[in-house]
Formats: structure tokens, sequence, C-alpha cells
């Protein structure tokens, strides 16, 4: 097995032997997976090395990774779009440097085989398999009533037990990604339709951040930027040769489907996740950034201490900066 703990970016004007090897720690939002492809790559083909870097990307704990971010206790945070914008409109003192996924990959999903089901609106009454979070409530409900539906439901919290509840028919409908268990139902040969949520009222998204804390911007951005750039870097070489990317996935996890790993990848190039046309990989949308934390604010899901509703703030400009790519 590849040792995760070292890699490196080679910086114009700069050489290994220049550069002090910094110890970077980043927190990860869940177990390893494709989603974190670009920083294996960055440290398997050395780019964090040439940088300067040491970068150990820590195990998922029960910590979210965006309250370890949040509490100073790493460098640099893997953080899920719900995470990071409810930490940022509840005050957290963090900001996102990089996004990796230009499209939303979450996706509706149901038995091909269920003749109840043709339109979001039939999910009126229906069973679902949930994971727990005030975003799913928001989500179906505004699909079901983009759809001329009555937002009526039923829930079942399972986590991950959704997916072979939905299989063996115990409950009619959940929501997967679809460059993961998407991937993983095709393969297990489950007959499974979709609902795209851009379709039905929902903004589309990018997601997967890359954060750090607000004050390194201002007290060291070149470490920023040395980590951000090889960053970029191994995402880019991912996105161009997706079967050795997942190869280089493969040998730093421990994954039981090689064929899970490598469909995986195949379906975030072939989906234009990672690269949107000329769009660099990582780039932020403001735009798109701003549609969907409006819809969260709008939609009671962004929530302070308290537990009462955030108001919409009008601008969050502030929350994102990408300045270490104009370098």
């Amino acid at each position: 097995m590849r040792n995760l703990m070292a890699a490196a970016l080679l910086l114009p004007g700069l050489t290994t032997t220049a550069l002090a090897q910094d110890h970077v720690a980043v927190a990860l939002d869940w177990t390893l997976n494709t989603n974190h492809v670009g920083m294996v790559v960055a440290q398997d083909r050395g780019l964090y090395e040439a940088a300067g870097l040491e970068v150990e990307l820590l195990p998922y704990s029960e910590t979210s990774s965006t309250a370890l971010l949040a509490a100073g206790a790493v460098d640099f945070a893997y953080m899920t779009s719900l995470g990071f914008l409810s930490a940022r409109a509840g005050g957290a003192e963090i900001t996102a440097l990089w996004v990796t996924m230009q499209h939303e990959t979450g996706r509706l999903v149901y038995n091909s085989d269920n003749a109840e089901i043709t339109r979001p609106a039939d999910l009126t009454g229906k069973v679902y398999a949930g994971f727990g979070s005030q975003w799913e409530q928001a989500l179906i409900s505004t699909m079901i009533e983009t759809d001329g539906g009555t937002p009526e439901w039923d829930t079942v919290t399972l986590g991950t037990g959704a997916y072979e509840a939905l299989a063996t028919g115990a409950v009619d409908f959940t929501l997967e990604v679809v460059t993961w268990e998407g991937v993983n139902s095709e393969l297990l040969g489950r007959r499974q339709s979709a609902f795209a949520f851009a379709d039905y009222g929902i903004p589309d998204q990018q997601s997967g951040y890359i954060g750090a804390q607000s004050a390194l911007l201002e007290t060291n951005p070149a470490l920023i930027e040395r980590f951000m750039r090889a960053t970029q870097e191994g995402y880019a070489w991912a996105a161009d040769h997706p079967q050795e990317a997942a190869a280089l996935m493969l040998a730093a996890g421990d994954f039981p489907n090689p064929a899970l790993v490598e469909g995986s990848m195949q379906a975030i190039v072939e989906g234009g996740y990672l690269r949107d046309g000329d769009t660099p990989v990582g780039q932020i949308d403001p735009a798109r950034i701003a549609r969907m934390a409006q819809f969260l604010f709008d939609s009671g899901v962004l929530r302070g201490a308290d537990g009462a509703a955030l108001a919409w703030p009008g601008d969050i400009s502030d929350w994102y900066d990408q300045s270490w790519m104009a370098h």
C-alpha cells in the first residue's frame, strides 16, 4: 500500500531544495473515496513534496471535517457543500478555496419497476429512506411541490442502509450520489430510475469544498498557494487519466470492490463533474454558490446555535477566495 503522507507540485522559480517541508493536515469529510482523488494523486506523484509540503490526509472521524477546521485542529478540510455553507452561515471563520464537482452529483432514486412512481408528484404518501438532515426535507418538499404534488411522505432514517432497503422494496425512494452509490447499483444489477434535483426547483450546485481558516489567507497566503496549486494539478491529472487515477486510489485505500472505484472515476469524468468545458478544475462559480446558499437560507435549512433559521445576508462573496489561482 502506498504511503499517503507526502507529495508535491514544483512551482515556477522554485526548486525542491528551496522549499521547507511544511507539515499540512487535511480533514476529510468521509472515508477515502474518489471525491478525494486529486489529493491522492498529488501525494503519489510527488506534487506536494515538490511544493515543500508533507501532507497528511486524516482518517474520517465522528467530528466533521468542517468542525475540525473551524476549531483550528487542521490546516485544511475537505467539506460537503451543506457542511461548509452551514458553518459559514453560523459564523465560522472559514473560507472556501476550491470546489471539486462542477455539477450536482446527487439525485433522487426509486425502483424502476414501481409503476406508482413516474414523477416527483407521485412521491406524496410514499416511504422515504433518509439520512436525518434538514436539507432532505427542503429538497424533497421543493421537488414534489414544483411538480404539483403535496409534500407529504413518511420517513425512516436508515443511513447507508437506505440502498438495500430500496432494492428490497422496503421503502419507495431515497437519495444517492450518482458517481458512487449510482455506480454501485449498476454493478449490482439493480433496476433504478432517478429524478435530477435541478429539473424540479433545486439550484444546480457545485460540491466538495476545500477550505482553510480565514486567518490563514492573511498570515500565510504562500502556504495556501502551494497546497492548492498542487491539489489542482492532482485533480487535473485525474481528469485526464481516470483509470490510472483509479489505480492510485486502490493502492491508497481499502476498497473491497475495485470495479466500484474504477467505475466511479469513469462516471466522474464522463459526466463532466471534474472539468466542465473550459472551466478549470476546482473553480468556484460565484452565481451558483450564491443561488444554493440563498435556497438553503430561504428553506430554513441554515440555522443558528439557537436553532432559529438564519436570514439571507444578501452577499456571500467573502465566503470564498480563489486568489491563489491568479498567481
